[in-house]
Formats: C-alpha cells, structure tokens, sequence
C-alpha cells in the first residue's frame, strides 16, 4: 500500500515567495569579482617601505553618512595598514622617505537588479487527489547599496600606479553594529591585498 503524507500548505503565500527570491537575489549581489591590477615592469621586491598620499581616504559621494566618516576612515587605514605588515612592508617613519605612498578610496552607490519569482504550476499527490494550477511569474526591481573598496599603491619617487585592487560588497545597514562594519572592512581589506605582490 502507497502512503502519501498530505502536506500542511499545499503553496506558499506570495509574499513569502517575493521575499525569499529577492533575498536570494540580495545574497548573491554582496560580492563581486575581486579586480587587480598591476605595472609588469616593476620589481616588488625593491618596495619595502610605504606612507600614507594626501589624502590617505577618499570618499564618493563625499556627502554619504552611512560610509563618510572619520570611523571609518580609522578603521580603513588601521585595516591597511595591518595587511601591508602582515606583507613585509614597514610604515615610514616621518623623516624616512617612503618606497611606496598608498590611498584608499571608497565609493557608495545603488545598483539595480531584475528579480523574476515563478510561482504555481506544480503537479502532485496531495492525499485527496492529483492535482495541479498554472505557473505565474512576476518580475520586479531590486534596489541595494553597494560599497566599493579600492587599494592603489604609487611608487613614490615617480607617482606613477604600480598596483590597484578593489573589491565590492553590499553595504552595511544602519543597524549594523561597529564590530560588524569593522570586521567587513577588514574582511575586504584582507582579500584586495592578498594578491601583493603579484607573483
């Protein structure tokens, strides 16, 4: 004999599945491809020391609360500063001329996705029968804040770019605790520089 347990909700509401498909949509827009980029010609090895440009942080749009700040200015040049030592490379000391002179610059700004939620159309055994419906699709547009971090290293006797990294993140919100905020710019801090030096 077959048995067929009837589930307790043959179909979900519509707001549920709204939600979870765009939350889905949200997870997968947190990250981007990691972009780098290097001078071939140089020799890396011959960087051993570095200093902060004028200015050290820069911010676009200058005017956005949630990014524009001195904490996170803080947190964004102790992150750095962390990997670069982590990286056999020394902070100048005020009177040492520096090998490399580093700025970081961080861009808030809102990207759009599509988001399509296919809902119905299932077959199935429900208990009292076989039973089925249409499929319905509904496509909506999907707003998020989106950070980028971005890591250029000058060669301070010509200031010519010799490396950049950036990556990119959805943006914290503003319940997002300090200790969170911190750890995501240390997180993204950490990946940039994992490829210096290039190999």
């Amino acid at each position: 004999m077959l048995y067929v347990q009837r589930p307790t909700s043959p179909a979900a509401p519509l707001h549920k599945l709204l939600l979870a498909s765009t939350l889905l949509v949200l997870t997968a827009c947190q990250t981007a491809p990691m972009e780098r980029d290097y001078d071939t010609s140089r020799d890396f090895t011959q960087y051993r020391t570095w200093s902060w440009a004028e200015p050290a942080v820069t911010f676009t749009p200058r005017d956005d609360p949630r990014v524009s700040s001195d904490l996170t200015s803080q947190r964004l040049r102790q992150a750095v500063r962390d990997e670069l030592d982590a990286r056999g490379l020394r902070l100048a000391a005020n009177d040492q001329t520096a090998d490399l002179q580093v700025q970081v610059d961080v861009i808030s700004e809102v990207e759009e996705d599509q988001v399509t939620t296919t809902f119905g159309g299932s077959i199935g055994y429900w208990g009292w029968g076989w039973g089925g419906g249409p499929a319905y699709t509904q496509s909506h547009s999907v707003d998020y804040q989106v950070l980028t971090l971005q890591v250029d290293l000058r060669d301070a006797d010509d200031g010519q770019l010799v490396w950049r990294g950036s990556e990119q993140e959805q943006l914290w919100d503003a319940a997002t605790p300090p200790v969170e905020r911190e750890r995501q710019i240390r997180d993204m801090v950490g990946r940039i520089l994992s490829g210096y030096p290039p190999s």
